[in-house]
């Protein structure tokens, strides 16, 4: 009879040591009300009269699945992203909440869909960190009460409509025609100022332009299937007509 209860004693002590991983802290209730929160390693919690919880203290990530949302401009889009938060109080993230992980993938969406109504399309492609920074912080104060912190959100894909993908890839063919003909214009303009640059250089230079005129001559001459169109200066025609005069 002794052994019997000393086994009985034995099975009980052992069964009420529990062990509590390092990345987790354990929630003791005693008699169904909250007692302490079991640190890393053994700790006894004994049978009827107590209980526990285990909550994983890791950093966790919540992918929030694709979004339908309208833009302050009236654009309909979709859009997902990634939440990074861990449990920094695991009492109130078992107390104050009934499901931690589904509250904050359910926040996340609500938040992602009203930010998302704040801001313009060309907002949304242009500044997602910020509107990023602007979701993690509302989440971030949302769940502070759940023992959450959100350490940070990312917007991952943000899907356009068929008839707005057309429309902006119009737009963004219209201004590289723009920049094209604007790189253009400022070329020609350039070899216009160059061009009238050496007319002056010439005109003020006797005999430049003869010198300039065997030049291109002599380039021209190297293809023998080129014709030379030879035009005499004004003055040798001017002293020509003298002559004829006489």
């Amino acid at each position: 009879m002794p052994y019997t209860i000393l086994f009985i004693v034995l099975i009980l002590i052992l069964g009420s040591i529990k062990q509590i991983n390092q990345y987790e802290r354990g929630i003791k209730f005693t008699l169904g009300k909250f007692s302490k929160i079991m640190q890393p390693g053994l700790n006894i919690v004994f049978p009827i009269f107590q209980s526990y919880k285990k909550v994983d203290i890791r950093t966790k990530v919540v992918d929030v699945p694709n979004q339908e949302a309208i833009t302050k401009d009236n654009v309909s889009i979709g859009i997902n992203a990634v939440v990074y938060y861990k449990v920094f109080d695991a009492s109130k993230a078992v107390l104050e909440v009934e499901n931690f992980y589904f509250a904050v993938s359910q926040l996340a969406q609500t938040t992602m869909r009203n930010t998302v109504g704040t801001v313009t399309l060309d907002e949304l492609l242009t500044e997602r960190d910020k509107i990023s920074s602007t979701i993690q912080k509302i989440v971030d104060e949302a769940s502070d009460p759940w023992g959450i912190k959100v350490e940070n959100v990312e917007l991952k894909d943000v899907t356009l409509p068929e008839e707005m993908k057309r429309v902006i890839a119009k737009a963004a063919e219209a201004e590289r025609e723009k920049q094209a003909v604007i790189t253009k214009s400022k070329g020609e303009l350039e070899a216009a100022n160059n061009l009238s640059q050496a007319a002056n250089v010439l005109s003020g230079s006797p005999g430049a332009l003869h010198l300039r005129t065997l030049s291109t001559i002599n380039d021209i001459s190297s293809d023998q299937s080129n014709t030379i169109v030879f035009a005499l200066p004004i003055e040798v025609l001017r002293a020509l007509e003298g002559k004829k005069e006489k």
